[in-house]
């Protein structure tokens, strides 16, 4: 019999098959788009965060352009952002550190948010594929990281079940 229950009396996870499935599907194929953006940056030699950076619009705006006025920074920023990309992208894929990964992800998604925010007034050079307001595809993967944070599904699908198996016997 299948238990609809977050949390059992013990306090123990316990999803259904379908919540287990839904949370795991979820979470590969967030990572697929992590991953799949860390490898097209580094497949590309010509990608630079120098432009995304100087078309920041916001109230952060200064500070992203700050950033993208010095070489060594940006350079940084590069291999920080396609390395981050590809490592929370393997994580959420395979289930290991998963919560490293989703964090990590949240903290990434934050920054492109607040970089490039979709509000009335910004037009930005980089086109997107759609029109918003305040809601944009980061916000909406930002929540469903969180969503996944809050519902852990790796510890029974994934390489974090082998990594915390015996932390939650106990």
């Amino acid at each position: 019999m299948q238990n609809n229950n977050l949390l059992n009396p013990a306090g123990n996870s316990s999803y259904s098959s379908a919540q287990l499935t839904a949370l795991v599907i979820l979470r590969v194929l967030i990572g697929w788009h992590f991953l799949y953006e860390g490898i097209s940056k580094v497949l590309n030699p010509n990608w630079s965060s120098i432009g995304f950076l100087l078309d920041s619009k916001g109230i952060f705006a200064g500070v992203f352009h700050s950033l993208a006025a010095s070489q060594d920074m940006v350079a940084l920023i590069n291999f920080m952002n396609i390395w981050g990309l590809i490592l929370i992208g393997l994580a959420l894929i395979s289930g290991l550190f998963t919560r490293i990964g989703i964090i990590s992800g949240m903290v990434l998604l934050a920054l492109y948010y607040l970089s490039h925010p979709p509000l009335i007034s910004a037009e930005y050079a980089i086109p997107s594929e759609g029109s918003y307001l305040w809601v944009n595809k980061n916000l909406i993967e930002f929540f469903a990281l969180w969503v996944l944070y809050l519902f852990p599904g790796s510890k029974h699908i994934g390489l974090d079940r082998f990594i915390f198996r015996n932390k939650s016997n106990n």
